[in-house]
């Protein structure tokens, strides 16, 4: 406890009940910091502030405008920003040639273009030359910017992509006093999966991957996320794969999840 002492971070994508970017949020208040939560879903937002004594305003990671009325406001009621998160993501399943550019479009602002203008707009708030005191940035990437899965890659591309601007941050703004790096969850419970979770035996096929022997958890994420967020981090343009040792493995093939979910039919049956 107390190791984010006075410290104040933005943590935007927290807009979903229960999702990784509260849970992040919630631990950074356990840790002492002030927290501003943002995202699109302004009653959800206004819900978990006054649950938890913490600010929020609205925020949509594709304008522009929008994410620089976001690092004003935290400004404005935090006082500056040290810590400054994105969690958004969409979790986009589609075959790659079914994948249509509309889709693609899409997922290239949530997953890339807007990313890249949050680091911009909260770089400008927390770099020393233009008065901020440095900080962490820390982007919520995934283990597959890394390792394969079936039909998700323009969800992968964006994310690896984005991982990418991560290192160029770091090396580009070390000198400000900013370190940027990357988590990488693997599957995770999350409202995100709530439709995957609900397949039998779907979840489970996944575990042969994980030498840890579980499904990571969005607590993981967050621990990992406040050591980033700390005076303790000593580390820049990493991507820490916080995922029991997914990407030393696998995650399952097509015919893999299907024989899993089929054998879990039958279980049932």
């Amino acid at each position: 406890m107390g190791r984010l002492n006075g410290k104040r971070a933005v943590v935007l994508g927290a807009s979903s009940e229960g999702n990784m970017g509260q849970h992040i949020a919630r631990r950074f208040l356990d840790e002492g910091a002030q927290v501003l939560v943002a995202g699109r879903k302004e009653s959800v937002l206004a819900d978990f502030a006054n649950a938890h004594q913490c600010h929020w305003a609205p925020c949509d990671i594709t304008a522009e405008a929008s994410l620089a009325a976001l690092a004003n406001a935290a400004v404005d009621v935090l006082g500056g920003i040290d810590i400054a998160v994105n969690a958004t993501g969409w979790g986009l399943l589609k075959p790659f040639l079914d994948t249509t550019r509309e889709e693609l479009d899409t997922i290239t602002a949530l997953q890339y273009v807007g990313p890249f203008q949050f680091y911009q707009a909260m770089i400008r708030k927390m770099a020393r030359s233009q008065g901020g005191s440095g900080g962490s940035l820390i982007q919520i990437s995934s283990a597959t910017a890394t390792i394969m899965l079936n039909d998700h890659a323009a969800y992968m591309g964006t994310k690896a992509g984005t991982d990418h601007v991560v290192r160029c941050v770091a090396h580009e703004f070390g000198h400000e006093g900013i370190r940027a790096n990357s988590i990488s969850p693997g599957l995770t419970e999350t409202p995100m999966t709530a439709q995957a979770k609900a397949v039998p035996g779907l979840f489970d096929s996944f575990l042969a991957g994980y030498p840890l022997g579980r499904i990571g958890t969005s607590d993981d994420i967050a621990a990992a996320a406040v050591f980033l967020a700390s005076d303790e981090c000593f580390m820049t343009g990493e991507n820490l794969q916080v995922n029991g040792g997914l990407t030393l493995r696998r995650n399952p093939t097509r015919e893999e999840m299907a024989a899993a979910m089929a054998g879990a039919g039958a279980g049932v049956a």
